[in-house]
């Protein structure tokens, strides 16, 4: 067996979507912000660089994760990242990066504050009419 996994920590920057397939399995999306900053060594001027995933949390992860994310929390998401191209409004070629969640934690409290909490585990693998999801 042969699988990658993928650790991002960000924001979420939306509230969370979950809707149910025809199967009756429950998924939950939203987009999470990864931002990095250094230092530019020929200029010295600081950068910064935000990536955005789009996160497919399933069955009762996904529940769990709608009931406690809300837009600006942060997270902690592990699980398969795919790249997938698209044409944009714009008429242009595009791609974005959608990771499949094994795993959430969710740091800081619901506030804010310090307690996060720790909501994965192994739900199992989506069900089979993945395809019908309209993302």
């Amino acid at each position: 067996m042969t699988w990658h996994q993928t650790i991002i920590v960000g924001n979420l920057g939306s509230d969370p979507e979950l809707r149910y397939l025809q199967s009756g399995a429950a998924v939950c999306s939203f987009n999470v912000a990864v931002n990095e900053t250094w230092t530019d060594r020929q200029s010295n001027e600081r950068r910064d660089k935000t990536t955005w995933y789009r996160v497919s949390a399933w069955n009762q992860l996904g529940e769990t994760c709608n009931q406690y994310l809300a837009k600006g929390r942060q997270v902690m998401v592990v699980g398969t990242v795919e790249a997938r191209g698209y044409v944009n409004n714009a008429g242009e070629s595009a791609a974005s990066l959608e990771l499949r969640a094994r795993d959430v934690r969710f740091i800081g409290g619901r506030d804010g504050g310090s307690q996060g909490g720790d909501y994965g585990g192994d739900y199992g693998a989506p069900p089979d009419d993945v395809g019908d999801i309209p993302f």
